[in-house]
Order: structure tokens, then sequence, then C-alpha cells
């Protein structure tokens, strides 16, 4: 498991500044990634189903990430390949897709309307992924989605239809990786990500110039980087990292970034199809998509993707342990959203929309969870509320903690009217609860 907050490189003398997570992020508690970009037309990658694993060799070549594709496309004797060629003929590029791009069912106010429907407070869409295909009108490079396929500026269709709809817009950037500058061969190991990057002060000032144009473009809540930075940029001067980040706070003082940027300086930790096993002290962000890929992969169908009650289980899991979940979406090439994404997203925002009390503005308790005893997580609210979220409702009982029976036999609801509790500590699920995939008992604080 790659762990990018203790991934900080050496102390190059850089000064950088100390911030709390702003409250706004950590009462959030979801988020949606969109991965959408060049990778879109492919998308094609080697579907993995839950609990698939490849062989260490092979994890590159049979990469599982359909917006890798512009690298595994590369990598001799892969499916992507195979793929590529049945699909597109010998001696047609990745970048030669770019052409056929051209979104024409886009609609950046119905895919907003959607996020913050289903209960999302904020979205981060991809800026630039690994490819070096840029989503926003920039003067760094030709290789756009303003000159090339959709001709339009994707990023700020999103920016202002996502404020339109009161979410923090946050924007994901590739600071480590672009292919489209780069003269490397294909990444085929998990040293191959580190080392097969430029590091030179020219690529530097072009990562800086193109983050600085999405900061003053579009004053992101969140700068979502990933990899790494070019090391060049990790000592101070006009274009270092340093002087980025105190231009990006000073331009969004609420702003907050991630881990992945190879210094001592992050605001969210990030954890990618993995989970902290215990309540965090630090605030962090287990992030994943719907299925195996973040971007949109034709190869995957209902087999591959979390069920409904999965995602209920994921988020309050999450929560419980002082994280964020930050759900990914993958939107075909033509900007439409696959039905089974959509119909998942919806069934988590009635659960958020019945129970989200439960999870907005929350704080973990002294344990996340009973190890040895009934499923059930915890949060707790700024005022003292406790809830214990059961996770097996059908269950049609709960046996609660020893250290709960007493403050629960007298202060413990399920929202209507108080708890049928026992002098044991079992208590009884409402019939009208037990097809949930979670329910809520709420413990009040004592007056």
């Amino acid at each position: 498991m790659l762990l990018f907050d203790r991934r900080v490189g050496p102390d190059l003398g850089a000064d950088y500044p100390a911030r709390d997570v702003p409250d706004w992020y950590r009462d959030a508690k979801f988020g949606v990634f969109v991965h959408w970009g060049l990778y879109s037309v492919s998308a094609w990658a080697t579907p993995r189903l839950p609990g698939e694993h490849v062989p260490v060799e092979l994890e590159f070549s049979h990469h599982q990430y359909a917006e890798w594709h512009a690298n595994t496309v590369r990598i001799p004797g892969s499916p992507a390949r195979a793929f590529h060629e049945r699909e597109y003929g010998v001696g047609t590029s990745y970048e030669d897709l770019a052409d056929s791009w051209t979104a024409e069912a886009f609609d950046p106010q119905g895919w907003m309307r959607l996020i913050a429907g289903c209960g999302a407070r904020y979205v981060v869409p991809t800026a630039k992924h690994h490819d070096g295909f840029c989503l926003w009108d920039t003067a760094t490079t030709a290789f756009s989605s303003v000159h090339r396929g959709p001709r339009r500026d994707l990023i700020a269709e999103m920016a202002s239809a996502a404020r339109e709809e009161g979410l923090r817009f946050g924007l994901y950037y590739s600071g480590a990786l672009d292919w489209h500058v780069s003269d490397f061969p294909p990444i085929q190991s998990m040293t191959d990500l580190f080392t097969l990057r430029r590091n030179d002060e020219a690529f530097a000032r072009y990562c800086f110039d193109q983050a600085m144009e999405l900061i003053d473009g579009h004053s992101p809540d969140m700068l979502w980087n990933d990899i790494d930075w070019p090391d060049s940029a990790k000592a101070a001067g006009p274009y270092s990292l340093q002087t980025l980040f105190e231009r990006y706070y000073e331009r969004v003082p609420d702003g907050i970034v991630n881990d992945r940027w190879g210094v001592p300086h992050l605001g969210s930790r990030t954890r990618e199809y993995v989970s902290e096993e215990q309540t965090s002290p630090w605030v962090w962000e287990a992030t994943r998509g719907l299925g195996r890929s973040f971007g949109y992969n034709r190869a995957e169908d209902d087999r591959h993707l979390l069920e409904p009650a999965e995602l209920v289980h994921l988020l309050v899991d999450t929560v419980a342990k002082n994280g964020n979940l930050l759900l990914n979406i993958g939107p075909r090439a033509d900007g439409s959203l696959p039905e089974s994404q959509v119909e998942r997203l919806r069934h988590l925002g009635a659960w958020l929309d019945a129970h989200g009390g439960a999870i907005y503005g929350t704080r973990p308790w002294v344990r996340h969870a009973e190890p040895m005893g009934d499923p059930v997580r915890y949060t707790l609210t700024q005022d003292g509320t406790l809830h214990v979220i059961a996770l097996d409702p059908a269950a049609g009982r709960l046996r609660l903690a020893e250290d709960l029976v007493e403050p629960a036999r007298s202060t413990a609801s399920w929202g209507e009217g108080p708890a049928d509790i026992d002098a044991s500590g079992q208590v009884v699920v409402p019939e009208g609860l037990r097809g949930l995939p979670a329910a809520v008992l709420r413990l009040e604080p004592r007056s």
C-alpha cells in the first residue's frame, strides 16, 4: 500500500506553512471524484473482480485503471495494446484519439445537480491526468480540450455548474507524470512510477504555470495533486512549491491540499482502495472508483462494482475513522454517465437524505467500532449526540456495548420515539428500518 504522506523526500530548505484542516472539509465527509479525459475515448483496461489479484510482474501490463491507457498501450504484449490495435488499427497512437473526442452529451449542470442531489458536498474533476491532456484553456500547450477534441473549456464549465449547486470545487492535477512532454519508456513497476519522470527546471516551471492558471482561474477549494512534484521545485524559489502554496493560500484562505507532493506539507492524507485500520488522529480521505478503475472502463459490468449497501458501509466506516470518502465516477467519452454508476450514487444519496445527521459535521468517538461485538460504527456530533450506526439492521436486534447500556436506556431513539432496550443492552430494530443498509440509533447527551 502506497502511503504518500510518508514520501516527503529530503529537506531542501523550503519553508512550508503550518495549517489546520479547514472546517468545511472536516464537515463535508463525502465528495465525488470525476475521472474524465482523453482516456475516456479508449475506455478500456483489464477488468479485475473484487478480491482478484495479478502477479506483481503483471500489475502494470494488466493495469485495471482505464485512465492509464496511454502507458499500458505502450507495454509489449499487454491486453490494452491488443485491444487498441483491434479497435483503432495498428499505427494509431493514443494521442491520435484526441480529435475523435467530441463530448456531445456533456451536461455540466446535470452532472453537478446529480452530485449535489446525492449528498456530496464537494467535487474534484481531473484537470490533467498523466497523459498530459489539459481540460482547460491553457497557454502552456495546445494539447487541450480547447484546441483538440471537444473544443471547450471543460473545467470552466464544471466549476461554474458546481458552484451554482453549492458544491465546493476542487481540482485534480498530475504533478509528477506528463507523458505528452516526456520521453521515457512505459512504467512497468512501482520503482518506475517514481523514477521515470521529469525533474528538470523547465518541467517544474511548466507544472507551476499550469497549476497557477487553475488557481487564478478557478480558486479551487482543494488542490488534489497526484504521485509527486518535480524535485527541482522543492527548494525555495520563484517557481517552487513553497511559492505555489503561498500563492494558493493567499487566493483561497480556506483551501486544502492533499499529501501527494513529495514534500513535508499536506492537508489531508489519501488512501486509495484501502482504509485506515482504526480511528486516525489525522483527517484523511478514502478514494476509489465504484469499480476497479477510476476512468470509465467499458470492460467492467455490475460484477465489478460495489453494491449499494457496500457504498453506505464504506462511507460510514470511513467517517467513523475520521475520514472523508471521495468516491469516483467515470463518465463516458460523450459525457453521459453510466446508468449503473448513477443508480449507486442515488442509492447512497437516498440513505444520506434520511440519515445525514449521523455523517455530516460529525467527529470520531472514543472508538470507531466493537471488534468483538455487533457490527456497528460510531460518530459523534459536536453537541454530544452519539450515533450508533447498525450495519446489519436485518438482524432485528442489536446488543449495545456495556458502557452504553445505561445512558442508552434513558436517551436512545431510532429517530421516532424511544428505543426498546432491555437491561442487558439488547435493542430491537424497528421493522421499518430492517430493510436499510444501515440504521442509526441516536444517544442524546444527558441534561
